[in-house]
């Protein structure tokens, strides 16, 4: 029996839709929203394939999706996906857990020339699956393919198992920075926002 996500068990009730209309507030008050997407959107050619892992109600893909790239997302939460298809349709919304997640069996073969992580999504998994969900979703990627990743550094998953699960996974790490628009890393900052390559 898989271990269920921490995002599923150490959340309160309602916690699903008070993150869903936080971001549905925000978007409507004007908050800029796409960093993380302009980010991705700089790193890749036109129409490029993107798997945003973890997407949640679809805010980075949803952008992305606008910006001319096939976006497939993956969120183990059915609430948070019904958002994504209701708020930002385009892009290909799936149910499944990041550790087990198996693309070509759910239909959708074609690897991916980047993927995503954002929104601390790696510290809501399930203790002990991080390895996994790397693996996971370098599978996905083709040759050469990337991975950014963000999360806060304080929030109970120490980098250096990030970077080890990385390399087991077979990734390079190519940059690290301390936010989505690239401020320079330092040891001890808040956050990370690390790119990670597949080998050719």
């Amino acid at each position: 029996m898989p271990v269920p996500s921490r995002w599923l068990t150490d959340t309160g009730p309602g916690h699903s839709q008070w993150y869903i209309n936080r971001f549905r507030q925000m978007a409507a008050d004007g908050h800029d929203l796409a960093g993380e997407a302009r980010l991705i959107d700089a790193m890749v050619p036109r129409s490029s394939r993107i798997l945003d892992a973890g997407c949640g109600p679809g805010r980075v893909g949803g952008e992305l999706f606008r910006r001319g790239h096939v976006v497939v997302g993956v969120d183990v939460d059915p609430e948070l996906i019904a958002a994504a298809e209701s708020d930002h349709p385009g892009p290909t919304w799936l149910v499944a857990d990041l550790a087990d997640f198996d693309l070509p069996a759910m239909g959708h073969p074609e690897p991916f020339d980047a993927a995503i992580i954002a929104g601390n999504v790696m510290t809501f998994l399930a203790a002990g699956t991080e390895s996994d969900v790397m693996a996971r979703v370098t599978a996905h990627l083709k040759p050469d393919g990337f991975v950014a990743v963000g999360f806060g550094t304080d929030r109970g998953y120490p980098l250096d198992a990030f970077d080890e699960h990385s390399r087991a996974a077979g990734l390079t790490l190519e940059h690290r920075f301390a936010t989505w628009d690239l401020r320079p890393w330092v040891p001890g900052a808040g956050f990370a926002v690390t790119i990670l390559r597949q080998p050719h």
